[in-house]
């Protein structure tokens, strides 16, 4: 029997242009924050511990849906126990031109060219700032900002790099209870470059100390994101540096540049053209890289496992290589409202 988001998605949503279908979607879910908020209460999970922190429960919205922070207790409302908002870039910026966002339905995928479009740091850090007001003492979700290089400060200047990304520690840090570095996305041009160990270390430990002058009450752990198209002897490097300058956690991972083994017509996927590959083709490689970095690094590092992860047992597999969170994205947009409930119940320890 289908599920009544199934006919909705595939007679509504599926017709619409995908970026206005998401700035809908998400229009409904703020506008039922109340609703959602309570109906999000009702949903009893084992919390987690991890990077010094308390999360309600194991799975969290990847970063790319609230990119300017505007939904984040609606979001957690429907299930989520953390929410990460972002790419924040140092400066405000309109992303790529549009259509940047295409639907491989045959292969429950969805291909983005986005370019980090967001308000910036600025903006987003007055946002959290008047959220923090509200909430006073009530606690929310976990609320973890990623943060990216302004595409117009080139990749090759270091620089500048840090200063930019600096600039968003200054306006981010202190209303972020965790925060990502996101050098892997592969829509902003030499993005990827950061990636090579010498020059993420001295990008990492400049954040490090920049959120530590910041932010002098608490420590505000520090993860990096990363793509499933790094050669495997580049993932260990990056899980050897990670170590070795104290981050407290990777990210695996980012979408695909890969085309390989997609069901979609080879016409349809050569039309879309460039763009980063999310959804089930994704799967398989986002679960090798995890294993990978559970092998290098044991519990030293809080890994979170994203890319791919569609139904319970997609999560439960995460969570047997060695993720101690989890998120989602899209799924979440061909599954629908129910599905974090879904797999947040799916994978609780049997009693």
């Amino acid at each position: 029997m289908r599920k009544p988001y199934d006919v909705l998605f595939d007679g509504v949503f599926s017709k619409m242009d995908p970026e206005k279908a998401h700035e809908q979607a998400f229009a409904a879910i703020r506008a039922g924050r109340l609703a959602t908020k309570a109906w999000g209460c009702t949903l009893k999970a084992e919390p987690v511990s991890a990077m010094g922190l308390q999360f309600p429960n194991v799975l969290g919205l990847a970063a790319g849906f609230d990119k300017n922070a505007v939904g984040i207790d609606a979001i957690a409302g429907l299930g989520f126990g953390h929410v990460e908002v972002g790419t924040v870039t140092g400066h405000a910026q309109p992303g790529n031109p549009k259509p940047r966002l295409f639907r491989l339905l045959d292969d429950r995928a969805v291909v983005n060219r986005m370019g980090f479009n967001n308000d910036g740091a600025e903006v987003v850090g007055r946002r959290l700032a008047e959220r923090a007001a509200r909430l006073g003492d009530r606690r929310g979700p976990v609320v973890g900002v990623n943060i990216g290089k302004t595409k117009v400060v080139p990749d090759d200047d270091i620089a500048a790099v840090i200063a930019d990304h600096e600039r968003s520690v200054d306006h981010l840090a202190r209303y972020a209870d965790y925060l990502v570095v996101n050098v892997s996305s592969p829509n902003t041009p030499g993005l990827r470059n950061l990636q090579a160990v010498e020059k993420l270390a001295p990008l990492l430990e400049a954040v490090r100390r920049r959120t530590d002058e910041v932010v002098t009450d608490r420590r505000v752990p520090l993860v990096v994101k990363i793509a499933p198209d790094l050669a495997d002897d580049d993932v260990l490097a990056v899980a050897d540096m990670a170590k070795a300058i104290g981050l407290d956690g990777i990210t695996a991972t980012n979408t695909t540049i890969s085309r390989d083994g997609l069901a979609s017509p080879a016409a349809r996927v050569a039309e879309i053209g460039a763009g980063g590959l999310s959804g089930r083709p994704l799967t398989q490689r986002s679960l090798e890289v995890l294993r990978l970095l559970k092998g290098r690094v044991g519990d030293d590092l809080t890994l979170i496992g994203v890319g791919g992860i569609t139904t319970v047992d997609d999560a439960r597999a995460r969570l047997d290589a060695g993720a101690d969170l989890l998120q989602g994205y899209t799924a979440f947009i061909y599954e629908g409202p129910l599905w974090p409930r879904r797999i947040v119940r799916g994978v609780q320890p049997r009693r």
